[in-house]
């Protein structure tokens, strides 16, 4: 199987810097079709909506919806023949399997591996601790992803990576006029999310990694996908859908007594 129609959407928005540096990169070999967000739609996980509004848009299609909206919408009714979900370019890291189930940008390539189609997630960490987000990004400063993703696409189909996995999370760090190498990794497991009531009725949320991206302070060892970007790599993450069942005996033996019970 080669990729020849590509569906590329987002979780930031359609006009997203992001998205047009990606689809700038893929472009000129692939026929690109955009179907993405109308608006900003960051950690929505997989929420699907009841429908959508779709418009034109002169890279594709603008949906009021979610990412997963867009692929559904996209792969059963708007691009039906894509052979392949770009999602992203995400303007911030997707890192930790924590983290996978809440990002828009791996739900959209999550939903395409429910219709059977390979994806690619692909996300720039952006320096800068807790304030990072405020950062204005170019496009050249997502070189190193969209470098990557076009790597990627370009020779993953004939190498046989999608004959074994759905899809590919990939998180880059920010371009800085070298190429950055790319290193095979696993989802970090580290969780370190708190919660402490506010004062006024309320509960807020913190996730103290960000304070600790740095090559000295990142709990992470080598081989996970945090621990490559800090380090100035790509990290690519080989992963599959649906979620694995184990076998368990404890779990057999209660459904077995379950209907002996009162």
């Amino acid at each position: 199987m080669s990729a020849d129609r590509i569906l590329l959407t987002n979780d930031d928005g359609i006009d997203a810097v992001g998205l047009r540096a990606l689809r700038d990169a893929l472009a000129d070999e692939y026929d690109v079709v955009t179907v993405a967000p109308t608006g900003d739609c960051s950690s929505v996980g997989r929420a699907l909506s009841d429908g959508a509004t779709v418009s034109e848009h002169e890279l594709g299609y603008a949906v009021e919806g979610t990412p997963v909206d867009c692929v559904v919408a996209g792969l059963d009714e708007l691009v039906p023949d894509a052979d392949c979900v770009i999602a992203g370019c995400n303007e911030g890291a997707n890192l930790g399997s924590y983290v996978l189930g809440r990002s828009g940008t791996v739900s959209a390539a999550v939903e395409a591996a429910f219709f059977g189609v390979p994806a690619v997630a692909t996300s720039m960490y952006v320096p800068g601790g807790e304030d990072w987000w405020k950062r204005e990004l170019e496009a050249g400063e997502f070189d190193h992803a969209a470098r990557a993703t076009r790597y990627l696409l370009d020779n993953a189909f004939d190498a046989g990576v999608f004959e074994a996995v759905d899809y590919l999370n990939v998180n880059a760090p920010i371009a800085d006029g070298d190429r950055a190498p790319m290193r095979v990794t696993r989802p970090s497991d580290w969780y370190g999310m708190t919660a402490e009531r506010d004062g006024n009725g309320g509960v807020t949320f913190d996730d103290p990694i960000w304070g600790r991206m740095t090559e000295a302070d990142v709990p992470d060892p080598v081989g996970t996908d945090r621990r490559a970007v800090v380090d100035g790599e790509v990290s690519v993450s080989p992963l599959s859908v649906p979620h694995d069942v184990a076998t368990n005996g404890a779990l057999d033996g209660l459904a077995e007594r379950y209907g002996d019970r009162e």
